[in-house]
């Protein structure tokens, strides 16, 4: 359970987003709700419920200077907000994502980006999601590690997928950025889009693909071009669900014992 106290906010409408936190140290002139209580278990894609009606759905966690608990939230208004102090409940219901391009003429504005979009399609085609959240950065290895801590520490997102930059030439900084920052590396996954990528192309082995967990949540690197998206992604999506279950702490049995 947690407070937030609506007192502050107006003219926040359905669709619209506000700050969550400490409204004292929050931005002059935000839509601010003080929030407390129970909020450190609180992830991206969470919903906030009064009783059953959903409220506020969490999107994205910031770092706040001064604020008591340092965290904040950025939330989207799914209903009308009552006035004053409510009490409120946070919901899982179904799977996070965020998915992130690496390319340098998409983050210049030069390049439509069509694989990022492609993984929330089919990852919501494949799993019931909470909320799709996309990235378009350069191929800068910092910007990626950081982003990516960013999505698994602070924002919390199940699965934390990346497209591009993972060839061998001089900007492909995937692999390496990915590696810096993974617990638990997922060789599996690695081999299953490196061997679905050799039915279709002896290019493949060039692809540097990572895979692995940071945090509670998955990361996973896949090509940059859409068909590499969709065959890679093809190749892995019965897997993803139970590797994300038992990373979250899923005690049932993987296989039924005869």
């Amino acid at each position: 359970m947690c407070d937030c106290d609506f007192s502050t906010i107006k003219g926040a409408g359905v669709g619209s987003r506000i700050m969550l936190g400490d409204a004292d140290f929050l931005p002059d002139g935000c839509l601010c709700a003080g929030l407390s209580g129970e909020i450190s278990g609180l992830r991206a894609g969470m919903v906030l419920k009064s009783g059953e009606v959903e409220l506020l759905r969490l999107v994205s966690g910031v770092w706040t200077s001064g604020t008591p608990g340092a965290k904040s939230w950025t939330a989207e208004v799914l209903a009308d907000l009552p006035e004053g102090r409510v009490e409120l409940t946070a919901v899982k219901e179904g799977y996070s994502l965020a998915y992130v391009t690496l390319s340098d003429k998409g983050a210049a504005g030069e390049r439509e980006d069509q694989a990022g979009p492609l993984i929330a399609e089919m990852i919501k085609n494949a799993l019931p999601l909470s909320i799709a959240q996309g990235y378009l950065i350069a191929d800068e290895s910092d910007d990626l590690k950081s982003l990516l801590m960013q999505l698994a520490h602070v924002d919390g997102f199940d699965l934390i997928l990346t497209t591009g930059g993972t060839g061998v030439g001089p900007r492909d900084v995937s692999p390496e950025a990915t590696l810096a920052v993974i617990e638990k590396r997922l060789p599996g996954f690695e081999r299953a889009i490196t061997a679905t990528g050799l039915e279709k192309t002896p290019h493949a082995m060039i692809s540097r693909a990572v895979a692995g967990t940071l945090g509670k949540s998955v990361v996973i690197n896949f090509p940059g071009s859409p068909k590499a998206v969709r065959e890679s992604l093809d190749a892995v999506i019965p897997a993803l669900k139970h590797t994300v279950d038992k990373l979250q702490g899923d005690k049932t049995d993987c296989a039924l014992v005869s």
